[in-house]
């Protein structure tokens, strides 16, 4: 079981450290196993534009781009499709680990062309599957500004191990219940409001033994329509 701390605290008011918060887990039977820094995996990729994008003197299928990272322009060669010239992208730097693989990027010469760094897709910064391209920023993505506090993916994700007895604790709300309860923190919490029905539901129940089941309630919800999540939704999940 995943979550982020910041969606933890969406229903946790604390003033208790990531590692008190682990600790306090742990104790309560939700035995944390992991800890991943997402700031410090994203460390070194920064929004740059994509300044030029000729063709590659001895490749067909590659690039030989221009990037400006804020503070200078480098020279790095791209294969991917969608490179042109004033697309904002992320950046990763020379030292820098790609999430994906491990590799950290060093200057080198690519098909005799000298490449000093990597403009990325998202399959490489773990973002998502998509490798057939790099990722495109919005225009307005500031040059220079650092891709993982742009995006919001500086947020340590925790890991627990959720054993089949606590399915309570199947939901980031649950989790945020039990540390409530052991009194690191106030969970929060929102009035449920009524919504009045619309039309009368065609299924009946009937309850052949009253004294084995003395209450059954239903709800017929209609006109449900599949569709992307709320952003906010996809962002967690992402993280």
């Amino acid at each position: 079981m995943k979550f982020t701390l910041n969606w933890l605290k969406e229903y946790l008011d604390t003033i208790a450290t990531l590692e008190q918060i682990c600790d306090k887990l742990t104790s309560l039977g939700l035995e944390v196993e992991s800890v991943v820094d997402r700031a410090a995996m994203y460390k070194g990729f920064v929004i740059a534009e994509v300044v030029e994008a000729e063709q590659h003197p001895n490749a067909d299928r590659l690039r030989q781009c221009l990037v400006h990272t804020g503070k200078e322009q480098l020279q790095v060669v791209c294969g991917a499709p969608n490179v042109r010239k004033g697309l904002r992208v992320v950046f990763a730097l020379p030292g820098t680990t790609i999430p994906a693989n491990g590799m950290v990027l060093k200057k080198t010469a690519i098909r005799g062309v000298e490449s000093n760094g990597m403009i990325c897709s998202e399959a490489e910064l773990l973002l998502s599957d998509e490798s057939n391209g790099i990722l495109e920023l919005p225009k307005d993505a500031p040059i220079g500004a650092d891709f993982a506090a742009y995006r919001g993916l500086t947020d340590p994700v925790i890991d627990i191990n959720l054993t089949p007895n606590r399915i309570d604790a199947g939901g980031v709300f649950g989790i945020a219940r039990d540390l409530a309860a052991s009194g690191l923190g106030k969970l929060k919490t929102s009035p449920n409001q009524p919504v009045p029905g619309g039309y009368n539901s065609p299924i009946t129940v009937t309850l052949a033994d009253t004294k084995a089941c003395p209450l059954f309630m239903g709800r017929m919800i209609k006109g449900v329509k599949n569709g992307p999540s709320p952003k906010w939704l996809q962002d967690y999940l992402t993280a």
